[in-house]
């Protein structure tokens, strides 16, 4: 299986990064991971919210330039579906089964997704009703996707 992460903005702290390459390293011997980034739109201090919304879809055009028409697409949404380690393995599992072989994640940037890249969901999933900065989700993306795998192969995992 294929999986690939787009996110909007670059990771700038070391501290990230050196997560990110880790949990890619494990993931490594589950599945082929990518890792997307595309440029994110500076927001002005005090920023209208058509202001906002016209910087959402400026990432958004980026974003879709990368979604392929034949992968399960998954944002990271405040409004998506919460689901546990559990649910979201056997959605990986699942989808693999039923000849998915492709899965991209979409994570926004600090201004969140445009209803473009919304609509072009297959699926919606939030991790908290808290807000994380987008850089922070990406460690916590691939954790659960290491994890999931983890799962599905029956071996262990912290619970």
């Amino acid at each position: 299986m294929k999986i690939t992460v787009i996110a909007v903005g670059k990771i700038k702290e070391k501290y990230y990064r050196d997560a990110l390459t880790e949990y890619a390293k494990r993931l490594s011997r589950y599945c082929k991971l990518e890792i997307v980034e595309v440029e994110d739109e500076k927001t002005p201090d005090r920023a209208s919210e058509a202001e906002e919304d016209q910087i959402r879809e400026k990432e958004a055009e980026r974003v879709l330039k990368y979604v392929k028409d034949n992968a399960y697409v998954i944002t990271l949404e405040i409004m998506g579906r919460m689901i546990d380690s559990e649910e979201f393995a056997e959605k990986i599992e699942k989808l693999g089964v039923q000849g998915a072989s492709h899965i991209q994640f979409i994570i926004g940037g600090s201004l969140g997704l445009h209803g473009k890249v919304c609509r072009r969901a297959n699926m919606a999933v939030s991790f908290s009703k808290m807000t994380f900065p987008h850089q922070l989700m990406r460690v916590i993306l691939l954790e659960q996707i290491y994890r999931g795998y983890r799962i599905i192969c029956g071996e262990p995992y912290h619970k």
